[in-house]
């Protein structure tokens, strides 16, 4: 069982935030200049479920424009859209990670359940003690890479 975020000391400086799914709330908030920024959100890219990556998305592919700002889903949580959305408002991050957990795969609309695999679950309390880990280290100052 993941611990509440309320429960750990965080560097200070440090601020938790759940959005949920609402992309377009977190874009807004984006619009509060940040150094960094830590987003926690599924990340299928065909590792075993509950496999953890930190991605850095680049420039290129947080660069807006008309035709990626008319597809935000407002109800959507996909950390790329939300941070071209809010470059393109203006906002100003100035590094952003994602902490991505591989998904379990799922058949049909159907067959999706509302509450986390045990694969994903499993891997809670390492994400929470990675995205701890970078923060420090980004508060630091130390480098802090993708990978």
């Amino acid at each position: 069982m993941a611990v509440s975020p309320a429960r750990r000391e965080l560097p200070e400086g440090v601020h938790v935030v759940d959005f949920g799914i609402r992309g377009l709330d977190l874009t807004y908030a984006l619009l509060d200049e940040y150094e960094a920024v830590i987003l926690v959100d599924a990340a299928p890219r065909g590792g075993a479920p509950g496999t953890l990556y930190v991605i850095e998305p680049s420039d290129s592919e947080t660069e807006s424009d008309a035709a990626d700002r008319a597809s935000v889903d407002p109800h959507g949580m996909d950390p790329v859209k939300v941070l071209r959305l809010a470059r393109a408002m203006g906002g100003h991050v100035g590094r952003a990670l994602v902490v991505g957990c591989e998904p379990t795969p799922c058949g049909d609309y159907e067959e999706m359940q509302p509450e986390m695999s045990e694969p994903v679950r499993s891997a809670v309390d390492e994400a929470v003690g990675l995205v701890e880990s970078l923060a420090t280290r980004l508060v630091r100052g130390e480098h802090v890479g993708a990978s």
